[in-house]
């Protein structure tokens, strides 16, 4: 594997440092220094600043912690710094922060020995929110406000659009999608501002909470997963009651009824029903479903029918053309001839 997959899978740094080493000279492999790409086999001698690192553990357990760093600590994994947030947290496995938090800033950092990890988190192209906490000297107007929100001209960049919030005189709330280094503080004194506290209070969905100050927790399985990009399912299938996928050439299809799925190409399958089931309710024959096209002619329908349309025949057995009679039969009525039913004769007027 690359060198610098290998530091960071033995747990020396992350892999964004060990490419800062190896560009520095500090890395070795086999006595000779190595460059971005050497690879690293079985066998091979790798040493840090001559110090030998241990070869990949890809059976260790993966750590993941946040850390309430205080005012003071330094975040780097070099031992001989005094301060470094690495003996600070004394953790069992050898473990190194994801990105950074400044020396006279506290708040919430997360650290891990998964090397894997560090750039999902760090990548600017994901726009990873980190939200702030900060109090200034003087108090805010709504153009300072305004003015970090828009974006700030620095010497080196201009820093994106941000959400910013007042929650005191002298005190307000920010969320940055980006790592520029010292950025708030920067950002501030561009405006006018010195910047007297400052603590991060969470980063994409893990929160500081009330996790106290030097004291460091593992993350939730939830908060573990949700730091890895979303898995792609191959195959979704919805439970029951909502949409089901059908087999090749398919459409999806409401479960209980709805519209037939289309072919591409062709017309909408139509749905025949048998003769002996009688008409639809509302008196249609075989009517179309909600959102359908006029069935065609069906199986068993009577001679003459317009496809599409209404039949031939009126229901209730009225000729074509015919109008319906007062009775509601085709035609009028017949004329009674002779006595009525029963033998009994006119009854005459008294």
């Amino acid at each position: 594997m690359r060198v610098n997959k290998y530091l960071s899978e033995s747990g020396a740094c992350s892999r964004r440092e060990a490419d800062t080493f190896i560009e520095e000279g500090r890395v070795t492999v086999n006595g000779v220094p190595a460059v971005l790409g050497t690879q690293v086999a079985d066998g091979d001698d790798v040493r840090l600043d001559g110090d030998s690192v241990g070869t990949a553990r890809k059976n260790v357990k993966p750590v993941y912690i946040a850390l309430n760093k205080p005012v003071g600590i330094t975040c780097t994994t070099e031992r001989n710094v005094a301060g470094n947030i690495v003996d600070f947290v004394d953790h069992p496995e050898r473990v190194f922060p994801i990105g950074r938090l400044d020396k006279d800033s506290e708040g919430l950092i997360l650290l891990t020995n998964d090397g894997d990890i560090v750039n999902e988190v760090l990548r600017a192209e994901h726009h990873h929110e980190k939200e702030y906490v900060v109090a200034v000297d003087h108090a805010i107007t709504p153009e300072f406000l305004t003015g970090m929100a828009s974006g700030v001209r620095l010497s080196d960049a201009t820093t994106k659009r941000c959400k910013v919030e007042r929650l005191g005189a002298k005190l307000f709330k920010i969320t940055l999608t980006q790592g520029l280094n010292r950025q708030i503080r920067r950002m501030c004194e561009a405006l006018g501002y010195t910047v007297e506290a400052l603590k991060r209070i969470r980063i994409m969905h893990i929160h500081l909470g009330q996790l106290a100050v030097g004291r460091w927790r593992n993350l939730t399985p939830h908060e573990v997963e949700a730091l890895f990009p979303p898995k792609t399912a191959s195959s979704a299938q919805p439970q029951g009651g909502g949409y089901s996928k059908q087999g090749a050439g398919g459409g999806p299809q409401r479960s209980g009824g709805g519209s037939q799925a289309q072919k591409p190409g062709g017309s909408p399958p139509q749905r025949v029903r048998h003769p002996s089931h009688g008409p639809r309710p509302g008196g249609a024959p075989n009517a179309p479903r909600p959102g359908g096209s006029a069935p065609s002619q069906r199986p068993g329908a009577p001679q003459g029918q317009r496809p599409g349309g209404a039949p031939g025949q009126r229901a209730g057995g009225a000729p074509q053309g015919q109008r319906p009679g007062p009775s509601g039969r085709g035609g009028p009525p017949p004329r009674r001839s002779g006595p009525p039913a029963g033998g009994r004769g006119r009854r005459g007027r008294g």
